[in-house]
């Protein structure tokens, strides 16, 4: 019997979309059982500048209630080798932005000398959190000139 192929695949979630869907559904399809990390909102502005739009507890909530996630874990460090120390994890799903780039070829080098195997999924171009933000803040300032407009012409 082969020992079973568990899964990693972790990402922000935020604002959550068809794309991290179809992370999460490909990441199960190649392995026994799949645990997904959800970056904190203190990592995510340690790790990228920003604060998320969604707080971790209602990310966290979200992806947990998706069939094909076995489990959710919380990301507060992060060195992805003390994740795999505490989880255990034998593949780890990455968007293949990564692929060839120096975090990327460090993370395989690292995860090869512990068995972990590096899988990459293509990036899901037209649909992001970031062009999420971006449609919400032009919506948000077309509203606040609107009612700007409004204001002058009533007065």
């Amino acid at each position: 019997m082969t020992a079973p192929r568990i899964g990693y695949a972790a990402g922000a979630f935020d604002l959550f979309h068809v794309g991290h869907l179809n992370i999460l559904k490909r990441a199960r399809e190649q392995c026994d059982y799949l645990i997904a990390g959800v970056v904190s909102d203190d990592m995510l502005e340690q790790t990228k500048g920003k604060r998320p739009v969604i707080p971790i507890a209602e990310r966290a909530e979200i992806v947990r209630h998706i069939t094909f996630v076995d489990q959710v874990h919380i990301e507060t460090v992060p060195d992805k080798l003390d994740t795999w120390r505490e989880l255990q994890f034998t593949v780890f799903f990455k968007g293949d932005d990564w692929r060839g780039t120096a975090k990327g070829i460090q993370l395989e080098n690292e995860f090869a000398e512990v068995g972990v195997e590096v899988v990459y999924f293509p990036y899901t171009m037209q649909t992001s959190s970031t062009l999420l933000r971006r449609a919400l803040k032009s919506l948000t300032s077309n509203d606040a000139e609107a009612a700007a407009s409004s204001r002058a012409a009533g007065a």
